[in-house]
């Protein structure tokens, strides 16, 4: 598929590598071609200021929008209703304009535990101007505006969209622009937005400020322990400032680091006052003299400050250029209590005596139902007899459909709480300190289900050595009256109206099949299959583990369609989404060393002797336990024996090449960090999968280790992944486990201490961590609890077989209107695996990776039947599909990166599974 799309380039200064990636599918590209600034494209022009009033046409849009000839605000504000100042509801109500960006929702998060209530989230191109307008204005919903981040540049209107439009307008309105919203604010008055010296991502600099009322209670100077986190490629140029912007806060350029850093470098003050002194320079001061401003000259070297923060001198607006909302910036939640504070105060200064806000609009407050009650009540009591109610309205709603994508209003899963249609029961028996005494996992398996050639099969895995990582594993395979095989494959992007569509084979215990042609894709069928099952928690009261019971199997990468990502560009060959029913399962607990036997079946159906008959067969597994274990370790071999080894799509020139391009893309604000990845390739054959699969675990035993077969897809997962991408527990807490930064083991102890220490303190790799721990806040953000979402643990160091890895866990409480699959859909694919932005840098992925990745990238695991998920990450994963097996790797590109250190790592990360399949090739063709 070859598609061409023109980027927004605004200067000779900024180019980008490539024109072949669509940021996102609705914005058509807009080249400008103004060596300075920008100058409109004339029929672009017409088009975005020509709008159609609303009502009363009393909406006039801007004649001049061009950014340095700001005007007097366009609105006839004669005819709009008085906004009446903030009351005392104890609530801030916020428009919060998302740029496409992966951290949006950590903004979210904040707002709604320091506003008192939710803020409302619209993308950047899904409302008109007349719809903000009217929201704004006739109805004011709201009280201020924040601009996120997002990737891209204010010079391109596909990147910024409304956001220009907002800060024209609105000047009445208090707004706060975050990194790309800041760029935005000082654009649209006239300063230019360039490269910065660096791209700085993932890492942390010193801030310096001039006590404004934004920075309250906040200190000031490198030598403080006020550290913000910046992801950024460009900045506003502070010599094209505008008179009307004024700087309030700016770090050094070379005044970055990691997050372990504890001492930067000492600023040069020369304010003439104290570092972190509150005192405030008027602005007429500052817009008199400059005084603000460091000098341009420092010791006879040129001036190397950087603009971290600005605000207008007249309007309410400010502009922060680092993220106050990211898990390592300090202070960051007191900024955002000022800008509240900041509303407050603006509102409080209005002339009119009501101590009521008009019109609180009962439905613009919709993410968290908690809040959407509380403000429905607050209408209720406060204006339905003062004629200000809403019911009945039947102006648009803010719940109108979304067409960009995913977002948190679609979460809110309707279908999640209607009656259930199928009561499942469940029977278990457990088997006290059992699985030692007849020869562990590994032999319990291969007794149950190994037989067969290992058709039909599943082990989940806990296979590391280190108990602390993983206590359960979960095995079952084909015979239950309930059991059945779901195998999805998408259908072709180019033939079909919808991206989400594809074809269903479902196949029961009885091998009677059905297909189907689902339009909305896998995940809502799976939605739906798991609304429909019932349970009685007391059938599972005294398990120690979540799992009892229901959908495993895998996701394949390309299922990202439906979870907000644009079209495919490759058709993967394999299918996409692979799934068993398992009603009969046997699950191992390492710590205690108990083998457990359950049994699903339906209410009012004859129970299965699948209990009694697997304790037959552990029975006679431990009474032949007299005999001593045999090893069955194959012995290692030197890989350069083998005749035939993995051939990887790309060269090492190529990969390289590809690395400089994501470089290129991330220098020029697009992406924060790339997972770039490739494939390696062997043919097999008909070589045993079971049997690679139990080398590779000898090999390399991982905690999220995983053996599927599904025979009728001719497909087997041998996967032995350190990974989890997210689990939801029987509480409703959700947990991801993101692994960023890897190094190899070290031949000695000293040596791999040595390494250890050498990654722990790696500044590209706790930028690579730092990032994707942002990323996964966000996404667990859009369906937690507000305040709930939180880091326990922030890039530790684990150690496996082979290498070494930087490991962060999020949590977060998940809302009670959000079913388990929708949990996923808001966080697929994992972070780690596509980089941030999310959208925009799986856009430019597709775009650099020549195939499909399949089922790498994607996730392995199970949705139970009682409505809880654990899911891995697939990596470090042989996939044998009809004959090959492909060993997906790669890594994350940052700023940082050396595209030759990078190739090494990917190939680091391809080396124990393909020693694994050429070892036991090798000694297969020798048998």
């Amino acid at each position: 598929m070859n598609m061409n799309f023109s980027f927004c380039s605004t200067s000779s200064e900024i180019s980008y590598p490539s024109d072949s990636v669509l940021r996102f599918p609705v914005a058509r590209r807009l080249l400008f071609s103004s060596p300075e600034l920008v100058n409109f494209d004339e029929k672009w022009k017409k088009s975005y200021i020509s709008l159609p009033s609303r009502g009363t046409g009393k909406v006039l849009a801007s004649s001049r929008f061009v950014p340095g000839k700001l005007e007097d605000s366009s609105i006839d504000k004669k005819s709009l209703p008085r906004r009446e100042p903030v009351g005392k509801l104890g609530v801030v109500r916020t428009l919060l304009i998302d740029n496409y960006d992966s951290y949006t929702f950590n903004i979210y998060q904040a707002l709604s535990t320091i506003n008192g209530v939710p803020p409302v989230v619209i993308r950047n191109d899904e409302w008109t101007w007349e719809e903000a307008y009217h929201y704004l204005y006739e109805d004011v919903a709201f009280d201020n505006i924040v601009i996120s981040p997002g990737p891209g540049s204010p010079m391109c209107p596909a990147d910024i969209g409304i956001c220009l439009r907002l800060l024209r307008e609105c000047r009445d309105i208090p707004i706060l622009g975050v990194c790309l919203g800041h760029q935005a604010l000082g654009y649209v008055h006239g300063a230019q937005v360039v490269h910065a010296p660096e791209p700085v991502h993932g890492r942390l600099s010193g801030i310096e400020h001039d006590g404004n009322i934004l920075f309250s209670d906040i200190p000031s100077g490198r030598n403080s322990d006020f550290k913000v986190v910046r992801y950024h490629s460009l900045i506003i140029d502070k010599e094209s400032l505008p008179k009307e912007l004024v700087p309030i806060a700016w770090t050094i350029y070379d005044d970055t680091g990691s997050f372990s850093e504890k001492n930067l470098c000492v600023p040069v003050n020369n304010t003439g006052r104290p570092l972190g002194d509150k005192s405030v320079t008027p602005v007429s001061d500052k817009l008199e003299n400059r005084s603000h401003w460091p000098s341009s000259d420092v010791d006879g070297k040129k001036d190397r400050h950087i603009l971290m923060g600005i605000m207008h001198s007249s309007l309410p607006h400010y502009g922060l250029q680092f993220h106050p909302e990211s898990i390592a910036t300090t202070y960051g939640s007191q900024l955002f209590k000022n800008f509240k504070d900041i509303t407050v105060d603006y509102w409080s200064r209005c002339k009119s005596p009501s101590l009521l806000r008009r019109n609180i609009n009962d439905t613009a407050n919709m993410q968290v139902t908690g809040a959407t009650q509380f403000l429905q009540e607050l209408s209720r009591t406060r204006f339905r007899g003062n004629g200000s109610s809403y019911y009945g309205n039947p102006k648009k709603s803010l719940f109108a459909a979304k067409t960009n994508g995913v977002d948190v209003f679609d979460l809110v899963d309707s279908s999640y709480s209607k009656p259930h249609s199928k009561l499942l029961r469940l029977k278990w028996k457990k088997h006290e300190r059992l699985a030692h005494k007849v020869g562990g996992a590994r032999n319990i398996f291969i007794e149950l289900y190994g037989k067969n050639k290992g058709n039909d099969i599943f082990w989940l895995d806990t296979s590391s050595s280190d108990k602390a990582r993983g206590r359960f594993s979960f095995m079952g395979g084909k015979g239950g009256s309930l059991w059945k095989q779901l195998t999805f494959s998408l259908s072709d992007q180019s033939e079909i109206t919808s991206k989400h569509a594809g074809h269903l084979l479902i196949e029961d215990s009885q091998s009677s099949s059905e297909k189907q042609f689902l339009e909305e894709g896998f995940l809502d069928y799976l939605r739906k299959e798991l609304a429909s099952i019932s349970y009685d928690e007391k059938d599972f009261t005294g398990l120690p583990f979540d799992f009892c019971g229901g959908y495993v199997g895998c996701i394949g990468y390309d299922i990202k369609v439906e979870c907000g990502m644009p079209i495919n560009l490759h058709k993967s060959k394999a299918p996409d989404a692979c799934f068993f029913f398992a009603d009969n399962v046997v699950a191992i607990d390492h710590h205690l060393d108990d083998v457990y036997v359950l049994s699903l079946y339906e209410e009012g159906t004859t129970e299965s002797s699948f209990l009694n008959d697997t304790e037959e067969k552990l029975t006679s597994l431990r009474d032949s336990s007299a005999r001593k274990w045999k090893d069955q370790t194959l012995p290692v071999i030197d890989s350069s024996q083998c005749k035939e080894s993995f051939v990887p799509d790309k060269s090492r020139e190529q990969y390289i090449n590809d690395v400089q391009s994501c470089m290129a893309y991330i220098k020029d604000g697009e992406s924060y960090e790339l997972c770039l990845t490739t494939q390696n390739r062997r043919k097999i054959g008909d070589a045993d999968s079971l049997g690679i699969y139990l080398h590779l675990r000898e090999r390399n035993p991982a905690p999220y280790a995983a053996f599927l077969n599904f025979s009728n897809a001719n497909l087997s997962l041998c996967c032995s992944s350190p990974e989890r991408f997210l689990k939801l527990d029987r509480y409703g807490m959700l947990e991801a486990k993101p692994i960023k930064g890897t190094i190899a083991r070290g031949s000695t102890p000293e040596e791999d201490e040595l390494l250890k220490l050498q990654l722990k303190l790696s500044e590209k790799n706790q930028a690579e961590n730092l990032m994707i721990v942002d990323l996964l806040r966000n996404d667990l953000g859009r369906v937690c609890e507000p305040g709930s979402v939180h880091v326990p643990n922030l890039m530790d160091v684990e150690s496996y077989t082979t290498v070494h890895t930087m490991v962060s866990t999020i949590r977060g409480l998940k809302k009670p209107d959000i079913s388990p699959v929708e949990c996923v859909r808001a966080a697929f694919p994992g972070g780690s695996m596509t980089g941030a932005p999310k959208l925009r840098s799986v856009e430019i992925l597709d775009s650099l990776e020549n195939c499909s990745r399949g089922l790498y990238s994607g996730s392995i695991g199970y949705f139970s039947y009682n409505g809880t998920f654990d899911l891995n990450i697939v990596i470090r994963t042989v996939v044998i599909h009809e004959g090959e097996a492909t060993i997906g790797a790669g890594g994350a590109i940052v700023a940082l990166s050396n595209p030759e250190e990078e190739f090494e790592e990917m190939v680091l990360k391809t080396r124990a599974p393909a020693n694994a399949v050429m070892e036991f090739c090798s000694h297969q063709g020798k048998q």
